[in-house]
């Protein structure tokens, strides 16, 4: 019987992530009674809901459908980043004269290797999210098969009935693609599929310019794709500080990325065995032709046979509708992740799923409005960001006052040769109070927790002005950031009267 949610290629280490996160033959428990929590769904945020829920002694049910660890370990933050750490490494090999490295022009890569690679350490991660753990080693029901509300406690998979007090929802999302003429008959890869590639695209157009467009558009280029990066929009990472996503756009078209921004694709067609794109911009019609079409052009939620009308769960074409403590229309059903956030990153389904445990267990009041999300894009250089945007700030009518520091003013970004970047701050004007922050540097994925937890714990820059950052670091920007901020404190008049108090000293 051939597998119905394959994962190419069919290669050893792919065979061990199958049998951790949908192993063939998988024996469904026998139902036990009613249970305090069913989860629908097995990526980050049902695995917290199920083994942070067990683990405080709870009767919990596991449902999957396709694979346990879901988007991240499968299709999102796992292999992605272990691709991309290999095109950083062959990029700093074939820049590395600059610090004395003789040959750097003659480095070799081997597509095929990076691949394996990363999917070595996929299968060795997924061992974390496996069924089996589940099951033996948190005393978790593991039910693999389609999971479909019956009625408001109960939910059917596989034939059998799970009763139960409360239910979280976390089916997650899928790629979305684009209403385009002849893209479906033309074939294209999403990220459910580009992790499969055993052979490097020569020649690779990638639809969307949002974090997972860009982070891939930047890794295959420096594999050695010819890249055409198209964006509707006139900015790459449209949501993003402009300054920040400029930097970004600098080192793409420095890196021989082709942006096509501002552009609307009119069809795709195959013709002589390659996939031709007819492009608009301002009028003007163009070509390009290409071997492979990747589509990151945003994300589905997967709401489909889950049978939320028979729960009475209120849903729309963007997932589930939840109230600020997670509660759907259902009192007794909640829900966290992609299906119901806007924020739809690892981390921030992780936070959720811990929500859900308080105020569906624990008679809990929790609030996601009372979350800090933080995000990074893992290109190089990285942006990073928490908070307010400027423009947010201006929207409530709340005034602003912004700090900038450019990374050619720290130390060892200069020492590092990684000057690209900078950190700026957003503070309520008038105070040190940080509304947000971006940072564009090539580890800011590493270094906006600080002003993450500031703005957590109501912590301003004077706090982090207090603080010792160590030298050399370009996580000494921030603390720089608190200095600028401490100089625009020393008034005219306050230095006046301080530049008096000293000369009277001199007597």
């Amino acid at each position: 019987m051939s597998d119905p949610f394959p994962i190419l290629p069919d290669t050893p280490e792919n065979r061990e992530l199958a049998d951790n996160v949908h192993p063939r033959g998988w024996a469904n428990p026998v139902p036990a009674g009613r249970y305090n929590l069913v989860v629908v769904g097995a990526g980050t945020a049902g695995l917290i809901c199920a083994a942070g829920a067990a683990g405080l002694g709870a009767r919990v049910a596991l449902v999957e459908q396709r694979l346990l660890g879901g988007d991240c370990l499968n299709f999102g933050c796992v292999p992605s980043k272990g691709m991309i750490r290999a095109s950083r490494a062959l990029f700093d090999c074939r820049t590395s004269a600059r610090f004395g490295v003789r040959g750097a022009d003659e480095v070799g890569f081997d597509f095929a290797a990076a691949m394996e690679r990363m999917r070595k350490l996929r299968s060795s991660l997924s061992r974390n999210d496996s069924a089996r753990r589940f099951r033996d080693e948190l005393g978790v029901d593991v039910f693999i098969g389609n999971g479909k509300f019956v009625s408001r406690y109960c939910l059917e998979v596989e034939g059998m009935k799970l009763l139960f007090s409360k239910a979280a929802i976390c089916s997650g999302a899928r790629p979305a693609a684009p209403a385009i003429p002849g893209l479906t008959e033309t074939g294209f890869l999403t990220s459910e599929t580009i992790f499969s590639l055993t052979e490097l695209p020569m020649r690779l157009a990638i639809i969307g310019a949002g974090p997972i467009g860009c982070e891939l558009a930047q890794a295959f280029a420096r594999f050695g794709s010819r890249v055409t990066l198209i964006q509707r929009a006139s900015q790459i990472l449209a949501r993003e500080d402009r300054d920040a996503a400029g930097i970004l756009h600098d080192c793409f078209v420095t890196e021989g990325i082709d942006l096509r921004l501002g552009t609307k694709i009119l069809s795709v067609q195959q013709r002589n065995g390659e996939k031709v794109l007819r492009l608009e911009r301002e009028g003007r019609v163009s070509e390009v032709v290409v071997d492979d079409i990747l589509v990151a052009a945003g994300r589905s939620a997967n709401i489909e046979g889950l049978g939320l009308e028979s729960a009475d769960v209120v849903f729309n074409d963007n997932g589930v509708t939840v109230n600020d403590q997670l509660r759907t229309s259902n009192p007794d059903i909640f829900a966290a992740g992609d299906i119901c956030s806007p924020h739809k990153f690892t981390h921030t389904a992780d936070a959720q799923a811990r929500i859900v445990i308080a105020n569906a267990l624990f008679m809990g009041r929790q609030k996601c409005s009372s979350l800090t999300i933080p995000w990074c894009t893992y290109c190089d250089p990285e942006i990073a960001h928490v908070g307010m945007y400027e423009r947010d700030a201006r929207s409530r009518g709340i005034e602003v006052s912004t700090l900038t520091i450019p990374l050619s003013e720290v130390d060892r970004a200069v020492l590092d040769g990684e000057t690209q970047g900078f950190a700026r701050v957003h503070l309520k004007k008038g105070s040190d109070r940080i509304l947000g922050a971006t940072i564009v540097a090539r580890h800011a994925g590493e270094m906006i927790s600080e002003l993450s937890l500031a703005i957590t714990n109501g912590l301003g820059l004077d706090a982090i002005a207090k603080t010792i950052h160590p030298y050399p670091t370009q996580a000494e920007v921030i603390k720089k950031l608190a200095d600028a901020h401490n100089r625009t404190r020393l008034t005219p008049f306050l230095k006046k009267v301080l530049a008096g108090w000293l000369k009277w000293q001199r007597r």
